[in-house]
């Protein structure tokens, strides 16, 4: 299987704070120690990624706090992690359904 690289735009940018994309890098991380665990349908898969999305809208108001937000390089650096994550693991399911519950 292929290595993962995780949100590597946005560790590459300092406008995001190393500590609080470290926080999403976590999240992520644990979605695929679920998928890890064994076979999966789509809809608990979905409910995984629902709760992983929910959890990195959580982490908004700290972003604001420390003067960046989740905006273009954040959405489109989650979003290449996320497909990098379902295509590792042969999960047929849109990178848009997977974040469908984002609010950036």
């Amino acid at each position: 299987m292929k290595e993962i690289i995780y949100l590597k735009d946005m560790y590459q940018d300092n406008y995001y704070p190393t500590f609080l994309v470290d926080k999403i890098k976590v999240l992520l991380e644990g979605g695929v120690h679920y998928l890890e665990q064994g076979s999966r349908s789509l809809e608990e898969i979905q409910a995984k990624f629902d709760q992983i999305t929910l959890a990195i809208n959580d982490l908004e108001d700290e972003f604001y706090e420390h003067n960046s937000e989740l905006e273009t390089v954040a959405r489109d650096s989650i979003a290449e992690t996320v497909i990098e994550i379902l295509q590792a693991y042969n999960i047929e399911l849109d990178v848009e359904d997977a974040l469908r519950e984002r609010e950036w």
